[in-house]
């Protein structure tokens, strides 16, 4: 069930969130589709979607380690974020599901593979519901669940507070790492967040994935995924809880552990998050891990 966003909004800030909602158009300038980066002249097609805290620019590290001869590369900008600023709307899991569709389709691709990180973990799976004529596999890497990031009203705030407060994303950031690096680290992540999102995009997402569960549409659904987890993530993200969440919904699951990373694979470790992705692109899931 999902909870509709202005209200999900106005729980998590207030007033200025429902102004907020109440400035965006669900449809605003969608015809020119999401903003987006290609790499690969392969014949399968990969559309690959970011973070909360982070748009395409957060895969810059992996692109010089991908297969280009094999698979043909779309990075994605949600609306809100990067190379789709200008786009506004509900920042929902069926809007976001939709405008990549119309994406694959307008770049010519009628079925195609999945990765999605965190936040986007949950619309590859969305995407799996939807269009599972379309979606070959999917990769999720520390991926919110289809039954969303649970968390009560202090964790919400807690949440929130990231959105404009740089030492509570910097906490984050840094939680989500295992606290092993050093304050440049979180500095550079945190540069990548700031110049990432518009506030209406993170406000929108972050109800989103606070907020949505689907969970009793993917159970059974026999499309591949395999989830890539980080060893030094917050416990939600870590192996035992993704096995636990995802395991249980989809027939044909396996889960990797990168024992060097925790929420930020790509930032974290490229060269091995590129050929893990690579590896789970060859040879979907087939069975439980």
């Amino acid at each position: 069930m999902e909870t509709p966003a202005i209200t999900r909004r106005a729980l998590l800030m207030g007033g200025a969130a429902l102004s907020l909602a109440a400035c965006t158009t669900p449809r605003d300038g969608l015809a020119d589709g999401l903003g987006h980066i290609r790499q690969g002249h392969g014949p399968e097609a990969v559309v690959v979607l970011h973070e909360w805290l982070g748009d395409h620019h957060n895969y810059d590290p992996v692109l010089p380690y991908l297969s280009d001869d094999t698979y043909s590369y779309v990075f994605a900008d949600l609306r809100g974020y990067g190379l789709s600023k200008g786009l506004t709307g509900e920042y929902s899991v069926k809007e976001a599901a939709a405008d990549v569709l119309a994406l694959m389709s307008s770049q010519g691709h009628s079925r195609f593979h999945v990765v999605g990180h965190s936040m986007s973990g949950m619309i590859a799976q969305y995407l799996a519901v939807i269009a599972p004529e379309r979606v070959k596999s999917v990769v999720v890497i520390s991926p919110v669940p289809a039954s969303g990031f649970k968390t009560d009203e202090a964790g919400l705030k807690r949440l929130a507070a990231v959105i404009d407060d740089d030492e509570a994303a910097r906490a984050a950031i840094d939680a989500r790492t295992g606290k092993r690096y050093s304050r440049a680290w979180r500095d550079r992540k945190l540069a990548l967040a700031r110049q990432a999102a518009t506030r209406p995009a993170m406000i929108g997402y972050l109800a989103m994935f606070t907020g949505t569960d689907f969970s009793a549409q993917v159970t059974g659904l026999t499309t591949p995924v395999t989830a890539i987890v980080g060893e030094h993530d917050i416990p939600l993200y870590r192996q035992d809880s993704v096995q636990k969440l995802l395991g249980a919904a989809f027939p044909n699951f396996a889960v990797t552990v990168d024992h060097e990373a925790g929420h930020y694979a790509m930032l974290e470790t490229p060269v091995l998050l590129a050929a893990l992705v690579e590896r789970a692109l060859a040879n979907p899931a087939s069975g439980k891990s």
